[in-house]
């Protein structure tokens, strides 16, 4: 007995010795450790990957899908059904055949395969995978817009650019948290920081994973999402580089040559519109006095990345500003959500008279109206930091600097309301805005939880 003890000590002794080498991370005889890079981690396969939800068409009743696999996948195949209780919905699935793209990026050719799913009934929740016939994802929900208007909320995020799978990812997994049953999340620029580096979007859509593949995405380009060529001359040549519009299918509603960045959506009682800072800006005026014009929706939010107004030290946008503030001015544009500065900050009620006089800030609780009314929100959502500034154009309601944040903004009949909100859900910035009778909108502060964030 005493020798049976005698072994099993032993051999307890040397468990705990490997238990010891093997956490000992390649020390000594151990095996040694190697970084995963880009190419072996977001190397496609015939396995449907990169699944992202987006709007090309009515949201009542249409849903479009774009996903990546290897070239080895020439066709790619979309099954949807109405959601059901449980798993009979497989019973009735109706097959959509992908329009299919090649791209060859830095790390690899891929096919990309985009699907429009149409003839869907508004309200209505539905399951759909994609894959080849054989190789399928997992199924995916997804919700149409109700045929009525109803009051629903979605999440606009700033700058995510850099660290986005180990720093980013938190950011969103929290603003889905918060907002799961989400319209669509908004993204301002800047998604990545190498727009031709596919290894970065490849942590962009797995920071996102599954919440891309059910709650649609709206995204502006940023000056981030431009590749840059250099000419002979010396001089820098930018355009919009490949990965974005053959991931990303929008509306083609916007001015020739820049219809996968330029155009305008309907959602319930709210028309987002997205511009394109980076360039041509002066052609996107004319097309946005008239999709501004012909707007018959309650609330506007319009999207682009540089700020009319920057809330970083020693930036500024004047171009940009003098043609395109006039305009949102003119139709009083409800909130305008840009990114770029990486730092936050939020003015109050900005308006026409006197060009950038006219501003009133209220304390909290307190109401204030103005000729023009529109609110200018500058965000960040990832951890790249610049300092913000103090000498603003314009009196400024709410700042941070050094603070990732997600705003979930709700429209609820004559009202939008909007929360800032901090990595761990705290709220950092609020305040609501109601329609008034025959003027511009009122502004109501709301209540925070975290104290300014300064440098």
């Amino acid at each position: 007995m005493k020798t049976a003890w005698t072994l099993m000590a032993a051999a307890m002794v040397g468990l705990a010795t490997g238990c010891v080498a093997a956490q000992s991370g390649g020390q000594g005889d151990g095996p040694e450790v190697r970084e995963v890079g880009f190419d072996e981690r977001y190397e496609p396969t015939p396995m449907p990957d990169r699944i992202v939800l987006t709007w090309t068409g009515d949201p009542k009743t249409t849903q479009a899908v774009t996903w990546r696999t290897s070239p080895e996948v020439a066709t790619g195949i979309a099954e949807i059904a109405e959601a059901t209780h449980g798993p009979e919905f497989t019973r009735s699935t109706e097959r959509y055949t992908a329009a299919t793209e090649s791209y060859a990026s830095d790390l690899s050719v891929a096919h990309y395969h985009t699907v429009n799913f149409e003839g869907l009934t508004p309200g209505t929740a539905y399951v759909y995978r994609v894959g080849d016939g054989v190789n399928w994802s997992e199924w995916f929900q997804f919700t149409t817009e109700p045929a009525s208007d109803e009051p629903f909320s979605f999440v606009y995020f700033g700058d995510a650019q850099n660290d986005v799978r180990s720093m980013w990812s938190r950011i969103t997994r929290e603003a889905f948290r918060d907002a799961p049953r989400a319209a669509f999340f908004l993204h301002a620029g800047d998604l990545i920081n190498k727009p031709t580096k596919d290894g970065e979007w490849g942590e962009w859509f797995e920071a996102g994973s599954f919440i891309n593949a059910t709650i649609p995405v709206i995204a502006t380009p940023g000056n981030h999402e431009m590749a840059r060529t250099k000419l002979d001359n010396g001089s820098y040549h930018y355009e919009l580089d490949g990965h974005y519009p053959i991931q990303f299918a929008f509306p083609e509603n916007g001015p020739a040559g820049l219809l996968s960045t330029v155009w305008y959506v309907d959602y319930g009682d709210l028309r987002i519109v997205s511009l394109n800072s980076n360039e041509r800006l002066d052609e996107q005026t004319d097309w946005l006095d008239r999709v501004l014009s012909e707007n018959d929706r309650n609330w506007t939010a319009v999207t682009f990345h540089h700020p009319v107004f920057a809330m970083a030290k020693e930036r500024d946008n004047k171009e940009l500003r003098e043609l395109w503030k006039p305009i949102l001015d003119k139709h009083r544009v409800d909130i305008v959500l840009n990114g770029h500065d990486h730092s936050y900050g939020r003015t109050g009620l900005v308006g026409a008279l006197g060009g950038l006089a006219d501003v009133l800030n209220v304390a909290e609780g307190r109401s204030a109206v103005s000729d023009a009314g529109t609110v200018y929100v500058v965000s960040v959502s990832g951890p790249k930091m610049y300092d913000g500034r103090s000498d603003h154009l314009v009196d400024v309601v709410s700042q941070a600097e050094d603070t990732q944040l997600y705003q979930v903004l709700t429209i609820d009949g004559d009202e939008l309301r909007y929360v800032a909100r901090t990595a761990l859900g705290q709220v950092y910035d609020a305040f609501t805005l109601r329609k008034t009778e025959n003027g511009p909108n009122e502004l109501v502060e709301g209540e925070i939880e975290v104290e300014a964030r300064r440098r």
